[in-house]
Formats: C-alpha cells, sequence, structure tokens
C-alpha cells in the first residue's frame, strides 16, 4: 500500500447542504493521482479510528477527498471545523506493469495462441493501450475488449 498521509494534522470540513459531502477531508497531495470514482480506495485512521476502503473522490483540478460519515465522526467526538489526525494509505492496486504479465493473462484465459497469431504491429499496440491505463479496473475493460474479440 502506498502512504498518503501519516499522523497529519487535517481540518475536518463542513459544508451544509452537500449531501454525503457535508463532512469530508481534502487529502494533500494527491490532485494527480489518476482515477475516477469508485477506482481509489483508500484505508487509515482518523483519530485512531480505523476506516476501510474509503472512496477517495475525483476533484478536477484539485486534491481528493474523503468523505466522513456519521459514524466516523460520532466515534472521534468531532464536528466541522475540528482538527484531526489521518493516516492514509492508497489500498493495492494490482495493474499489470509489464508485458509478461499480460500475456499471462491471455494465457489464463486461453488466448495466448490467438493473440501470437496477430500481426506483431496490433500486437505492440494492444499490449501499450493495455499496460497504459490508470489503474487495474481500465485494464480489464481493455483486457475483456480483447479477449472478447479472439474468442
Amino acid at each position: 500500500m502506498k502512504t498518503l498521509l501519516k499522523s497529519e494534522k487535517l481540518i475536518l470540513r463542513h459544508q451544509p447542504g452537500k449531501g454525503a459531502w457535508t463532512y469530508h477531508l481534502v487529502i494533500p497531495g494527491t490532485k494527480d493521482i489518476q482515477g475516477s470514482w469508485g477506482e481509489m480506495k483508500v484505508s487509515g485512521t482518523i483519530d485512531g479510528y480505523e476506516f476501510k476502503d474509503l472512496n477517495l473522490a475525483p476533484v478536477t483540478n484539485a486534491d481528493k477527498m474523503i468523505s466522513v460519515n456519521g459514524t466516523i465522526r460520532k466515534a472521534i467526538n468531532k464536528n466541522g471545523g475540528d482538527e484531526v489526525i489521518v493516516t492514509m494509505y492508497m489500498n493495492s492496486d494490482n495493474k499489470l506493469s509489464s508485458k509478461d504479465q499480460l500475456l499471462d493473462c491471455f494465457n489464463d484465459a486461453g488466448m495466448l495462441k490467438d493473440f501470437k497469431a496477430l500481426p506483431n504491429d496490433e500486437q505492440k499496440e494492444i499490449i501499450t493501450t493495455i499496460l497504459s491505463q490508470p489503474n487495474e479496473s481500465r485494464q480489464e475493460q481493455k483486457i475483456m475488449d480483447v479477449v472478447k474479440r479472439l474468442s
């Protein structure tokens, strides 16, 4: 897991009328993390209260944020404007990082022979497209597209 924050002081923000986002934390240093809603999961602690698999919400051209629900606020006895101590980790992403890992996926799907029958330039384009995806979920979508096409 990648550490995003280690015992960092943040302010619990309160914006009335924002639904689940009425109480939230802005996570410094996360502006350049790539991913869309539901794809970026974080775990850690807020004032010692452990949370798992919260969505890190994308914000256009700004740091990401997490919603802090009533259960968490009650457990830590904090409200909007209060300071909290946050430790946070980006949940591990099993994103493929090499051609060999990708070929293993095609082999597991019983499609390696069909993939290798494609012209070399088409193989290279598929490999580049899949490995350049920002996360595991998008890679899986592209792999499934190729498997469907080959079957």
